[in-house]
């Protein structure tokens, strides 16, 4: 039961990281804009593009269980900055302190969440362990 806890909890987890990634590609010039207005001016393109790789790039692995520790990896190197940019509810007017805390509780559980998927790995159901236990002949 375990395992197949392990797996659905990665797919759930990886479908927000495809659909962050999704999101940021579709409304390219609209993010760009959200990042200035957050102060993120010094090479966006280059920190766009590099977040969308590394969004799919860990939401693939993850969601494989190939290497979920370097998936959780990649995704916490954008998630924990974006977190605190985009979520500093402590700087907000009053009128929107509640939901942006709200949003930052929220990040902090994905955050919680990809830490344990870093330390305990994929479990049983993963594309590195259907390799190790395949005989090839």
């Amino acid at each position: 039961m375990k395992d197949i806890i392990d797996l659905i909890g990665r797919i759930l987890i990886a479908i927000i990281f495809f659909y962050e990634a999704y999101d940021s590609l579709f409304y390219y010039e609209e993010t760009k804009e959200v990042m200035t207005s957050y102060g993120v001016t010094w090479n966006q393109d280059f920190l766009l593009v590099g977040s969308i790789i590394f969004l799919i790039l860990g939401g693939l692995l993850l969601l494989l269980g190939y290497r979920p520790g370097l998936g959780s990896f990649l995704i916490l190197c954008y998630w924990i900055p974006v977190t605190f940019i985009a979520h500093s509810f402590w700087n907000d007017p009053p009128e929107e302190q509640r939901i942006e805390a709200i949003l930052f509780m929220k990040n902090l559980a994905i955050i919680g969440g990809l830490m344990l998927v870093y330390v305990n790995g994929s479990g049983r159901f993963s594309i590195r362990r259907l390799f190790a236990t395949t005989k090839v002949k």
